[in-house]
């Protein structure tokens, strides 16, 4: 039976187990959460367990907290603490009552610079509380990798550390005072020398006397020591440190619901050193003196790590600046100044015998971090794609023990026939391992409980513990007894018993554990490999193997960067990344969520996800929810009738080509307030979003009248001294006369590029020679806004290129791909090949207008249609506008703009190649850009005409792009490529976007002073905006 299955899940023997808990929570706390879809979420941490919780709660204030664990008492159920759930070990969750703190009780209370300290409740972010300090010289010891969501309190649960407690110390060595709830609601103020109950004090150091020589001879021995409750710092030359000894307990003992940590100045100055070595075995054999001479932070890596790097399209940043060598280690050094930084980093390079660089901007210094940041994510998966997973991950012994400890974990390793990747503070012994374990199997786990076992026992032969930092969890719990004697073990259980009297507060954790191999997520039957439509190429077609992506490192709750726009709008865990694949795995599974892909509560986890694509960049395990969304909402669909809205936005581009025939009258009525909320209404749409307009003339009609003026191949095209681009059509107009979506020449049978040479260029009536490439006039640019691609076609034409339209009606399929229209969407793309034969044959190259269009040609038309050789070359031949002008290296016809700009990048741009092109074309055009960072606009194509969006779609805008936009004089150009990005500014503020297109066509020096003025569109849309 499942702990979902049952009844009694959560509770001790004995306990009530029907559903009087649940109704007592309910009515005590309205806020309570027992529903399928949020337990779910909440099912795993970053760990490799699974657990179902009876009920969630996230309180807003000790008193709720309290209250809820008063019930959870008096029912006999477990309660579990939860911080930024981004926990290894197993130790976030469990299968009765989990209190989320992360989501309201959140607040810093203080921060004393003359005491040096800080007063946050638990779900303070470490991130939010360094900022805090920064502003007086201060910062927080402490500095996990996951600085940016993990929680002060999370951290004093599991003894987290980081890179720099080699130099500042643990979170117990900063922990002053804590407030904390025991498992009958008791609030004690834990502090340096009482638990603030005298009877505990009394019982507490009767445990201690008893157990002296256990405790002084077998814990504290080393600084990673974490393995256990901290005893040793209740010892009297410690000064019975009360609040210390909770450091670690995990939420064992108590629930901790405010902190007072200490702080450090920040240094004056510092410099990254960063040394190569031929292997791993000299990278920790250096580590002691390094730490000994000073280093603020002795990270490790090996060249594993940088090879499943190298293996990420788009996520090397940084490999290229490390030294030559097998491994690494990360040295920060300190100094005076940045002078005195540079001349102590080079001294302890030069004599460290490795290879070594010095680096000292901040660009390159972050590019590396990222590299050690992001290793958790990276090391999930190998160079070659196999799955790699924690487990054996925190296990430390004395620094100078490491190199022999790495040695025989190696050997063992080869024995097992493991592959893995190595992180870790090198400096005080602790490794972080990632091990290609299978886990799916009845035969792989055995194998891995194997493995465990025999490590701990290694790292035991070496002075050492399982776990160096992050506690002990469900991974590591059940090792203890391998670690210390039957004494301590006792002393333990006692120590547990005091604080815990019932065994309520997160059971089967620390004491009494289940076996290590017990819950294990993946699981044997589990790893359903059902054939979806979007390939999944990147998981070998396995929709198990994509969701098994997310590992829960929790990148997608940072407060900043653009995901996850929907958890940074909501706060809630069901609505970020890693919630959704949580939900989508329970799914899979089929028991807590049984109706599978017809499951309404996946597809309300879903809603809010905007794909927005910022999981496939800024996850370390390149998660691409989108896609899942697609694939989801393709089967949970199918043989059923959809929202209306599926129908308006994704047969957009029918329903542009029909609106194009009379837009006048189309435009008329979108204008009409009264008539454009009914339209709304009627067609299942966001009625406070204004309807969109279309263009009086079309992109096509446009391109085709231009040519016709413009004549034969060689004449005038608009700007001087340039040709039409129209060589080698036979009419004189490149493209075929009729199509769905437009045409190009109006002459039947007629084709474009048939005399064009097979390398894609032309010849001009001069001899020269001329290179053709092909426009993809999207969907957007074509009937809505044709300002950017017209703007396009001038841009290209003054750089020396020729410019064609494909030869019949196309489109990437897009706008049916985001509404799970699949069948729909591979249909129209293969269409749209066939208009593009003879130019991807040519070679050509197709520039896109719209960024989201342009990047599903390089990427959704490869998913939809993997055995295509036709969408394998579109993929390879597409670009946009920006990476075409940033590699040319022609004649510059371009002058320089006055005007500063505040760029927004489109977010599928992101997903893909990035903004580096657009900032580099805009520097060169002499603009000073102010570059928006917070991700996707929030209208997101269809999301924010879908009803039940609006309030995410706004609260993601306001994030940062409406203040930026707002904040901007008249004389700052809004650059937004996308057409919902500049919908939405338009919508949102008073100004208006332009398309980095008319931003070049403004800075032509062989063009006319002032572009044409864009074409109405029939209201305040983009088509009316700065073009000139």
């Amino acid at each position: 039976m499942t702990a979902d299955a049952a009844p009694e899940a959560g509770a001790r023997p004995g306990a009530d187990t029907a559903d009087g808990f649940l109704r007592e929570l309910a009515e005590r706390l309205p806020g309570a959460r027992v529903d399928a879809l949020t337990r779910s979420a909440y099912t795993s941490d970053a760990s490799i367990y699974r657990v179902v919780p009876r009920a969630v709660v996230e309180p807003r204030d000790a008193e709720e907290a309290a209250a809820a664990v008063a019930v959870a008492a008096a029912h006999g159920v477990g309660v579990t603490a939860r911080g930024g759930g981004t926990s290894i070990a197993g130790n976030a969750i469990g299968p009765g009552l989990v209190l989320d703190f992360s989501r309201h009780m959140n607040r810093i209370v203080d921060v004393d610079p003359d005491a040096r300290t800080a007063t946050v409740q638990p779900g303070a972010v470490l991130g939010a509380v360094r900022a805090r300090a920064a502003e007086h010289g201060l910062t927080v010891g402490p500095d996990p990798s996951t600085y940016s969501r993990c929680t002060i309190g999370g951290m004093i649960g599991n003894h987290a550390c980081g890179p720099h407690s080699v130099a500042w110390g643990t979170t117990a060595d900063i922990t002053e005072r804590l407030d904390v709830l025991r498992a009958g609601g008791q609030l004690l103020g834990v502090g340096a020398d009482t638990t603030g109950d005298q009877d505990l004090d009394a019982r507490l150091r009767d445990l201690r006397d008893g157990h002296l020589a256990a405790i002084r001879t077998e814990l504290g021995r080393f600084s990673r020591q974490v393995s256990g409750y901290g005893l040793h710092r209740l010892l009297p030359e410690r000064g019975f440190h009360a609040a210390r000894s909770l450091v670690g307990s995990e939420g064992t003992c108590g629930i901790v619901v405010g902190a007072t940590i200490g702080l450090v100045p920040v240094p004056a100055a510092r410099v990254l050193l960063v040394l190569g070595f031929p292997d791993v075995y000299d990278a920790a054999s250096a580590a002691p003196a390094l730490a000994a001479a000073g280093a603020l932070t002795v990270e490790g890596m090996d060249a594993a790590l940088v090879d499943a790097l190298r293996s990420r399209p788009g996520r090397a940043q940084g490999v290229d600046l490390l030294p030559p060598g097998g491994a690494w280690l990360y040295c920060e050094i300190e100094g005076t100044d940045p002078a005195d930084a540079e001349a102590r980093a080079r001294r302890v390079g030069r004599e460290s015998g490795a290879r070594w660089e010095v680096f000292t901007d901040a660009a390159r210094t972050d590019a590396l971090w990222s590299i050690r940041r992001n290793g958790a994510g990276i090391a999930t998966r190998m160079a070659d794609g196999r799955e790699a997973w924690p487990g054996w991950e925190d296990s430390a012994v004395p620094a100078e023990n490491l190199a022999g400890y790495l040695k025989d974990l190696h050997a063992l390793m080869a024995e097992r026939r493991r592959q893995g990747t190595i992180t870790g503070h090198f400096g005080e012994g602790c490794l972080h391992l990632r091990v290609d374990w299978d886990l799916t199997t009845d035969a792989g786990i055995a194998d891995y409980r194997a493995f465990i076992e025999t490590a701990a026992d290694i790292a035991v032969s070496h002075g050492g513990c399982a776990s160096g930092e992050h506690g002990d969890g469900r991974a590591r719990s059940a090792l203890l007894s391998r670690t210390y004697s039957p004494e301590l073990l006792g002393a333990f259980r006692d120590f547990k018993r005091l604080w815990d009297p019932e065994g309520l507060l997160n059971p089967g954790i620390l004491v009494d554990p289940a076996p290590l191999d017990a819950a294990v997520r993946p699981g044997p039957g589990h790893d359903r490999h059902a054939l979806p439509m979007v390939t999944l190429s990147a998981d070998r077609g396995s929709m198990a193997g994509a969701v098994r992506r997310c590992i829960g490192v929790g990148s997608c709750r940072n407060a900043t960067g653009a995901m996850c726009p929907s958890f940074q709008a909501t706060g809630d865990e069901v609505h970020s990344t890693r919630g959704r694949a949580r939900v989508l795995g329970e799914m899979l599974r089929g028991e807590t969520l049984p109706d599978a892909w017809r499951s309404d509560e996946v597809r309300e986890a879903l809603d809010l996800c905007l794909s927005c694509k910022a999981c496939k960049s800024e996850c370390p395990v390149n998660v691409d929810m989108a896609a899942y969304k697609a694939e989801f909402l393709h089967r949970h669909y199918q043989g059923r009738l959809r929202p209306r809205a599926h129908y308006v936005l994704g047969w957009l581009p029918l329903l542009g080509r029909l609106a194009s025939l009379a837009p006048g009258a189309v435009n008329a009525l979108a204008t009409r307030p009264g008539v454009a909320r009914r339209l709304s209404r009627l067609a299942g749409l966001e009625p406070r979003r204004d309807l969109l307009g279309v263009a009086p003339r079309t992109f096509r009609q446009w391109f085709r009248t231009r040519t016709a003026r413009a004549g034969t191949p060689g004449t005038a095209s608009g700007v001087p001294g340039k040709t039409s681009g129209v060589p080698g059509a036979t009419s004189g107009v490149p493209g075929t006369a009729s199509g769905a979506l437009g045409t190009a020449s109006g002459v039947p049978g007629k084709t474009s590029g048939a005399s064009d040479t097979a390398s894609g260029a032309s010849d001009t009536a001069s001899g020269e020679r001329r290179e053709t490439v092909v426009l993809w006039p999207d969907t957007f640019s074509n009937f809505l806004d044709p300002s950017g691609a017209r703007d396009t076609v001038e841009v290209l034409e003054a750089l020396g290129y020729d410019v064609v339209l494909p030869d019949g009606p196309v489109c990437c399929g897009l706008t049916w791909y985001s509404t799970g229209q699949l069948g729909v969407a591979r249909a129209v793309l293969g269409r749209s090949l066939k208009s593009l034969e003879q130019h991807l044959a040519a070679g050509r190259t197709v520039v896109g207008v719209e960024p989201s269009c342009t990047q599903a040609l390089r990427e959704e038309s490869v998913e939809l249609l993997p055995d295509s050789p036709a969408a394998r070359r579109l993929a390879r031949q597409t670009t946009t506008l920006a990476e075409l002008v940033a590699r040319h290296e022609g004649d510059w016809p371009f002058g320089t703009l006055d005007s500063p700009a505040v760029l927004q990048p489109h977010c599928h741009t992101e997903a893909g190649p990035g903004h580096g092109a657009e900032l580099q074309v805009l520097k060169r055009l002499g603009v000073d850009t102010d570059v928006v960072t917070a991700g996707c606009c929030g209208l997101a194509g269809n999301f924010g005409y879908e009803p039940g969006h609006w309030e995410v779609s706004q609260s993601s805008a306001e994030r940062e792009l409406y203040p930026k936009v707002r904040a901007a004089d008249s004389g700052t150009a809004i650059v937004a490529d996308g057409f919902s990005c500049r919908t939405q500014i338009s919508q949102g503020t008073e100004r208006r976007a332009t398309h980095l297109a008319t931003l070049l066509r403004r800075a032509l020096t062989t063009g006319r002073d002032t572009p044409a003025q864009p074409e109405s569109a029939g209201r305040d849309t983009p088509a009316q905006q700065e073009n000139g």
